[in-house]
């Protein structure tokens, strides 16, 4: 994680944790994490099993131009790497990664931006499993959320350890990023490292984060 709001989530979320392997999904108080709502999200799971989102923030509706409530995690992603979307959000759901993603957003008008994306997983979900994550623009140029993103592509995954990650972090300067402007709008509530790397198709990957 190198962005400052995708760093301050992972805190919260693993303070909540305490030790376990994931918070329940009650534990979330909007109001603790009020100034990064707008770039945080909740997947969870619909009858069919497919990661969808529960809820978006703002400013990442503002970055695709369309609320993105009720629409499949994969839909943002390029044919190429719908399926691969999937998988890491099944992972999130059913074995409690923690996903650390670079991905490329190439906009309506041909303009490319890279993002980070994180993901971790959340317990208590009975009837459907939940994940809360962020989506961080590496910078905001003038143009975000006006261009619209149409089509992401993944550049490199971290399945990174949450007992180890803490330590990582600090040794990592973060890149702070000032409001989207034009499209602040009233939040929606939600509710070193010695790493080896390794290519996987057109990814990198890399590993040394959960341990099993």
């Amino acid at each position: 994680m190198k962005q400052s709001g995708s760093i301050e989530l992972f805190q919260y979320w693993n303070q909540l944790r305490d030790g376990r392997a994931a918070p329940e999904r009650t534990e979330i108080e909007p109001a603790d994490i009020k100034t990064l709502l707008a770039d945080t999200f909740i997947l969870e799971t619909d009858s069919r099993g497919e990661p969808v989102f529960r809820l978006a923030g703002t400013r990442i509706c503002a970055i695709f131009a369309r609320e993105l409530k009720g629409f499949a995690f994969n839909s943002l992603w390029s044919e190429r790497d719908s399926i691969m979307s999937i998988k890491l959000a099944e992972d999130t759901f059913n074995n409690g990664s923690v996903v650390v993603m670079t991905f490329e957003g190439r906009s309506i008008k041909g303009r490319n931006l890279d993002f980070e994306l994180l993901l971790m997983p959340l317990a208590g979900g009975r009837d459907a499993q939940r994940a809360l994550g962020s989506i961080v623009p590496v910078k905001r140029p003038f143009w975000l959320g006006v261009d619209e993103i149409k089509t992401c592509f993944i550049t490199s995954v971290r399945i990174a350890n949450p007992d180890l990650e803490p330590a990582i972090i600090k040794n990592i300067p973060t890149i702070p990023a000032p409001p989207l402007s034009g499209v602040e709008q009233q939040t929606s509530h939600l509710p070193a490292t010695g790493e080896t790397m390794r290519r996987v198709r057109h990814l990198v990957v890399l590993e040394g984060g959960k341990q099993k």
